[in-house]
Parts: structure tokens; C-alpha cells; sequence
């Protein structure tokens, strides 16, 4: 196979001062570029509503009188590895699957399956060590969450191929991305409550918005080769839509917060993040590539910030 990656080994779209391309010897760094690991900002926005959820379930157990102190910094530092883990295999099957159509788009051309310094076997192999571990993460929870965590796997398996047959392939990312919001509770209570329904709801509306913004950047060349968004179906209503989006989703974790009784500080996390929503939606330019990645990443902080306000809430009911 022809080799049309980057003369250094990097991808197009990834920074080139990444740990990854400082710390990893070259050979090495397919399987990283595979994973992802030189762009974190997928791992994170995959962990922050596992974040989310497990401290949104210690609040209401500390309300309830109880103190999962350990317990919950036990389960986010198994979040942080799973989402790690995870979101690398989904790479690496996505990357597998959309093959052809990455030779196509300037942007993922430069990636290690197309660019032809990976083989399909290489990477295989490699989806299937990562998402060992991820299982390996998933069995040290209760068994209501093992098979909640299995379960996503169907939507997982699902969502590359949205994009061929509907203008809404970020619903299906949502689906996948947020089901953390179901599993932090579902980790420490072993079950489900309405709270962590809306939360998933909130966070599934979240990642339409942020992966929508990001979608513009390839918008020409996903019309060019029949690949579909919601880019490209909202096109110049983007920031129309966007409002609705981040404001259903702020509203949803409203209510999920009331109902799960979170301190005070939560509420103050969600109207910092509703800002940071407001500033993405005026300053948005869909034409500016640069700019979509940019306010892309820019939801990493967003992460942050609405866990931060949940974590800290959770300090002082038990404190």
C-alpha cells in the first residue's frame, strides 16, 4: 500500500508537541495515533459523564447519610483507565471500518490505516488488547453495571456506520459518549434512577452540540464522498440549533441535580457551564476550521467545570 502519511509519521489534525511524539520511540506511534492518545480530548469528553454520574450518586448518598468517600475516587480513577481503554478500541474499529472513505477526506488521510503504516491485523490486534482492557476495567463493578457496560457495546459497534444512512450520526455518538452518565450511578447504587436518565438525556444533547461544531470542519469533503452529519443538515442554522441543544441539556441537568439532592456548588458549576455554552454558540464561525476544533475542544473545560461543581458539592455534604 502506498504510504501517504506525514514525511515525520504525524497525522494532519493532531498537535505535533503531544507527549506521545516526545516520549513514545516512532514505532510506536501508529498505535497511538490509532488510540488517539496525541488528541486526549476524546478520552476526556468520554470520562466526563462517568465523572459526572458518580459524583451526581455520591451527592445523593451523602443527602441519604451516607459517605462513599473512597469508593467514589476508587471509581473514577476506573473511569479514567476504561475511558482511556475504550475510547481507544472505538478508534481503532472506527478507523478500521471507514477505511476508504479516510483516504478520501484530507483530514484523516494522514492516518495510520490509510496513510498504510498500520495493517488491518496490526490494528485489530491492538482494538482487541485495549478493549480487554476496558473489560478488565468493566468487572470491577457490581454486576448490574457489567451488564449495563456490555450493553453499550451494540451502540458502539453501531455508530460508524450511522453516517451512511442518516443526518444524524452525532445521536448515535451521543448514545455511546454519555452512556457514563448511566454508569457512574449505576456503579455505586447497582440500578438506575430517573436523575441518571435525564443526566444521560442532558449528555447525549451535549455531544450532538460539541460534535456537531466539530463536524464543520469536514463538511465539504463528507458532501463530496455521500458522508452525512448534522453539520451538514444544519448548516447556517448551526447556532440555532446549538441554543436549543445546550439549552435542553442545561435544563436536564437541572432537574437531574434536583432530583438527586446535589449541593448548592453543583448549581454554581452549571451556570459557569451554561456561560461557557452561551460563548461557544456567539463566537462561532462554521467556515473557520480552526475555530471548529478549537470551540470543540473547548468542551473539555465544560466537562471540568460541571464535574468540579459536583465534586466540590459532594466535599461539603460530607465534611
Amino acid at each position: 500500500m502506498q504510504k501517504t502519511g506525514d514525511i515525520n509519521g504525524r497525522v494532519a489534525d493532531a498537535p505535533s508537541g503531544n507527549w506521545v511524539y516526545r516520549i513514545l520511540p516512532p514505532g510506536l506511534w501508529p498505535y497511538a495515533q490509532l488510540a488517539r492518545w496525541d488528541r486526549p480530548i476524546g478520552w476526556e469528553l468520554l470520562m466526563w459523564p462517568c465523572f459526572w454520574s458518580a459524583a451526581l450518586a455520591a451527592n445523593a448518598a451523602a443527602a441519604a447519610g451516607q459517605s462513599p468517600g473512597f469508593l467514589l475516587i476508587y471509581h473514577l480513577f476506573l473511569y479514567f483507565i476504561g475511558s482511556v481503554a475504550m475510547r481507544g478500541a472505538g478508534c481503532t474499529y472506527n478507523d478500521l471500518v471507514d477505511h476508504d472513505i479516510d483516504m478520501e477526506v484530507a483530514r484523516t488521510r494522514s492516518r495510520p490505516l490509510p496513510s498504510g503504516r498500520v495493517t488491518r491485523r496490526q490494528a485489530k490486534i491492538f482494538m482487541a488488547l485495549q478493549a480487554l482492557v476496558g473489560l478488565l476495567v468493566l468487572l470491577q463493578f457490581n454486576g448490574f453495571a457489567i451488564v449495563l457496560g456490555v450493553l453499550s457495546l451494540g451502540i458502539v459497534a453501531l455508530y460508524p456506520f450511522a453516517k451512511r444512512f442518516t443526518d444524524w450520526p452525532q445521536f448515535f455518538l451521543g448514545l455511546a459518549f454519555s452512556w457514563g452518565a448511566l454508569m457512574g450511578w449505576a456503579g455505586l447504587f447497582g440500578g438506575l434512577s430517573l436523575a441518571s436518565v435525564l443526566l444521560y438525556a442532558a449528555a447525549i444533547l451535549w455531544t450532538i452540540g460539541y460534535d456537531t461544531i466539530y463536524a464543520h470542519q469536514d463538511k465539504e469533503d463528507d458532501e463530496l464522498v455521500g458522508v452525512r452529519s448534522t453539520a451538514r443538515l444544519f448548516g447556517d442554522k448551526t447556532r440555532l440549533w446549538l441554543v436549543g441543544l445546550y439549552g435542553a441539556a442545561l435544563v436536564l441537568m437541572l432537574l437531574s441535580f434536583a432530583l438527586a439532592g446535589a449541593g448548592w456548588l453543583s448549581y454554581i458549576g452549571l451556570l459557569i457551564a451554561g456561560g461557557m455554552f452561551a460563548y461557544q454558540i456567539a463566537v462561532l464561525d462554521i467556515n473557520d476550521a480552526q475555530q471548529c476544533l478549537a470551540l470543540f475542544r473547548f468542551n473539555g473545560k465544560v466537562g471540568l467545570i460541571i464535574f468540579s461543581g459536583l465534586f466540590l458539592s459532594f466535599l461539603l455534604l460530607v465534611v
